[in-house]
């Protein structure tokens, strides 16, 4: 078994496999290969989390909200605000279809989106930056299962 957070992450790769505009080009990486053939696709990964414990009981409940950031990424186009806005329409029903993970969070939340243009001339790209937050919870003692 793995962390819970893993856990949460790999189904949120999952989630968002298949999407019309993405499709198959999800990676579970912070560095993105910005490959011709591999855009538009998102990369998706954990920024950070917070927790504190919510039981004095011991083993004590702990209470973690992990941020989880989903990256969408198109090369340049004339409609490159258009793609990603669409990439954006399509992570967030996705997500909101299971705010719970599949029973492994109490909650998920979308609490920023930036967007991004880099590169120069022909060699544009848009980067669309959705984070998310997921609280769940774990006792202690075994940091693999949700309670």
């Amino acid at each position: 078994m793995a962390h819970v957070r893993k856990q949460i992450r790999d189904n949120v790769v999952t989630t968002l496999t298949g999407l019309t505009t993405t499709t198959t080009n999800v990676y579970r990486t912070r560095i993105y290969p910005l490959a011709t053939g591999k855009l538009p696709g998102l990369a998706i990964y954990t920024n950070s989390e917070s927790s504190s414990y919510e039981t004095l009981t011991i083993p004590r409940t702990r209470s973690r909200t992990l941020e989880l950031m989903v990256e969408g990424y198109v090369s340049g186009t004339a409609n490159l605000d258009n793609t990603l806005d669409q990439i954006a329409v399509e992570v967030e029903e996705a997500m909101e279809t299971d705010p719970t993970r599949n029973g492994l969070a109490k909650d998920t939340q979308l609490t920023a989106t930036e967007v991004e243009l880099v590169g120069e001339g022909e060699k544009v790209a848009g980067v669309i930056r959705m984070t998310f937050e997921i609280m769940y919870f774990t006792r202690e003692d075994d940091a693999e299962i949700a309670v």
